[in-house]
């Protein structure tokens, strides 16, 4: 029986891998290498994250997203200059090249129990048992798209998740829904790729970080408002550095948090771009219909006045939450038997739902863990920990393995 198996290859699924592998923990790991962001986000975009803090973890941090880009001569730097998406998706492909070659890019289909542990199924048809899984699905599967707007047909009504290339939107007229940074960087890249868009906000106004200097900060800057994964901030630095103590904070407490913290906004290089694109602030979807191959959406301002807009495509770029209950590939009695808070696994200390031998990681473990667990900084804490949690299991099981010996795969 296998030993572990890892559900996911986005910066969770191969920092964990890695560490795994370092350790000598043995697994096999399942997914499409960086899928979500070779597929699902839009060309051209930048990520938010500064640059030192979108590494995929390897224990001894031999390629970090830096060290990557000195091999291929692409210019870094650590918190002034943004990260190109481009970029960033070829250095997790490098990472699996170098750190993961074993990677299987194959799906899970089901996941059910067996006698000691679970029964996988993959979309090849292998079928497996393993006695733990680490589910780092990141945010596929969880796209949130409001209730209001859910009814319309799939050629009026999309997700931000369905679009990397925007080329099919030339000269169409598109609204894009959200105040975030998915949807002004949607927003901006539709533009540039020649639609007709639109962005509607119930914010009465976009936010963007502001543009870093790169002069040194003073004592006292640093002080209060000190670098962390997160960004500049003293509650940024806690909950990026402090994923264990948020842990043992009150529940309402963690919820709020995860709610609130790090809202809508977008990178300062969106703030021009943005210039050019049309945007109806302070107003909230009501309610659309597909009239004479349009949709006819409804909304309303913050001073109740209501308007309407006509379009051929609505964007929703609404972000994702976590609901179990979409995780097609789990059994009804592992998703039954999983404590859930708003949707998402309820995880103790080392990232295991409440069914023993599953754990999560990345987002759906964020009202556990924090708002660093939206974000690839927080898979070095999440790696870490799991791997501890791993070789101390290996360490009390009969059928344990020797700590030197390094597990590749165990196919």
């Amino acid at each position: 029986m296998l030993k572990t198996a890892i559900i996911g290859a986005g910066p969770y699924g191969l920092s964990i891998a890695a560490h795994f592998r370092s350790r000598g923990v043995p697994f096999r790991i399942f997914g499409r290498p960086m899928d979500s962001w070779l597929n699902h986000m839009p060309k051209g975009m930048m990520l938010k994250s500064d640059a030192f803090a979108s590494n995929i973890y390897d224990p001894d941090e031999e390629f970090t997203l830096k060290h990557f880009c000195a091999e291929r001569g692409i210019e870094y730097s650590d918190g002034v200059l943004p990260v190109r998406l481009e970029t960033f998706s070829a250095y997790g492909l490098a990472f699996r090249q170098r750190m993961l070659p074993e990677l299987e890019d194959k799906l899970l289909v089901s996941l059910d129990r067996a006698p000691q542990g679970f029964l996988l199924r993959l979309d090849d048809g292998e079928t497996l048992t393993a006695r733990r899984i680490v589910l780092a699905v990141g945010i596929t599967h969880f796209e949130y798209i409001p209730e209001n707007l859910e009814h319309l047909p799939s050629e009026f009504l999309s997700h931000s998740f369905r679009h990397a290339d925007l080329e099919r939107f030339r000269e169409r007229s598109v609204v894009v829904i959200g105040g975030g940074s998915s949807a002004i960087d949607l927003a901006a890249g539709l533009n540039e790729a020649g639609a007709e868009v639109r962005l509607v906000a119930r914010q009465p106004g976009l936010k963007f970080h502001s543009r870093p200097t790169g002069k040194p900060r003073s004592p006292w800057q640093q002080i209060r408002h000190p670098r962390s994964g997160l960004g500049p901030g003293l509650r940024s630095r806690f909950f990026s550095n402090a994923p264990m103590l948020f842990h043992y904070l009150p529940e309402r407490l963690r919820l709020e948090a995860v709610e609130r913290t790090l809202g809508p906004g977008a990178g300062w290089f969106v703030k021009d771009k943005m210039a050019r694109v049309p945007c109806l602030l302070g107003y909230t979807p009501q309610h659309a219909m597909v009239q004479d191959g349009k949709v006819r959406l409804h909304l309303r301002a913050l001073d109740g006045t209501e308007r309407e807009v006509l379009t051929e495509h609505i964007i929703a770029a609404t972000g994702y939450k976590v609901d179990l209950g979409r995780l097609a590939f789990l059994s009804t009695e592992i998703r039954s038997k999983i404590k859930t808070i708003k949707g998402a696994p309820v995880l103790s200390s080392t990232f295991e739902s409440s069914v023993p031998g599953i754990y999560f990681a990345g987002l759906a473990a964020a009202n556990s863990f924090g708002p660093v667990m939206r974000f690839a900084f927080g898979a070095g804490f999440a790696a870490r920990r799991l791997t501890e949690t791993m070789v101390k299991a290996l360490a009390h099981s009969p059928e344990s393995v020797p700590a030197h010996s390094v597990a590749t795969s165990t196919k």
